[in-house]
């Protein structure tokens, strides 16, 4: 999945990028509310990881304002403030979520999977689909009880087919779920990695729309 974190603690930052990214998602970073807002206004996320707290600004106020621009992205808010005025308020302000620090990073990777699928409206964790029974909550799937092992960029790619089921993606829609901002993307990449997928999972799996981009029927 692609994800933005806006978290100004560089310690903090680092650890929580480095799980989410070992993991598989592609995560942008904002360590202010301006770099929040500019990143939020031009890439399609999953779901952002949103700190309250910002040496510019509130993080409330950018979500404000992302939410009366029409942004209905999943935004989990990931703050210190433990007062239940503050909870109150980062949901009454459009937040699906919240989380108060210090945070274990099992659990707050659980919240943007369950957060990011319910902004997909798909929010059951298991899935059948083509033949192949998916667990997306554990990033594993089967075929015929047998489990087919994908790398984490396989996974990426094969998991925003799948929330977006039925429908047709097109190439820099799947390069947006795939790369962040300071990846440098070759041109054929996303063919390469749906070239990968239809080798493991078969050729019927994912479909070609010419001219338009790939769709899991």
């Amino acid at each position: 999945m692609r994800l933005l974190l806006v978290e100004d603690t560089p310690e903090l930052a680092h650890s929580v990028l480095h799980f989410l990214r070992s993991e598989g998602h592609a995560v942008d970073h904002a360590p202010d509310a301006a770099t929040a807002a500019a990143a939020m206004a031009v890439a399609d996320y999953a779901c952002v990881i949103l700190d309250l707290g910002l040496p510019d600004g509130s993080g409330l106020e950018v979500l404000k304002a992302r939410r009366k621009a029409g942004d209905r992205t999943p935004v989990l808010i990931a703050t210190a403030r433990d007062q239940i005025s503050d909870r109150i308020a980062g949901l009454d302000a459009g937040a699906d979520d919240y989380v108060v620090k210090p945070f274990d990073l099992r659990e707050l990777s659980a919240r943007i999977r369950a957060n990011a699928r319910r902004g997909q409206g798909i929010p059951e964790t298991r899935v059948t689909v083509g033949g192949l029974e998916v667990d997306r909550a554990a990033a594993r799937l089967w075929r015929a009880g047998d489990e087919i092992r994908l790398t984490a960029r396989e996974w990426a790619l094969f998991d925003a087919l799948l929330g977006a089921r039925g429908r047709v993606l097109p190439k820099s829609a799947l390069e947006e779920a795939l790369f962040t901002f300071d990846d440098a993307v070759e041109g054929n990449a996303v063919e390469v990695y749906v070239s990968r997928l239809r080798q493991k999972l078969g050729s019927e799996v994912i479909e070609t729309r010419r001219g338009l981009g790939y769709i899991l029927p």
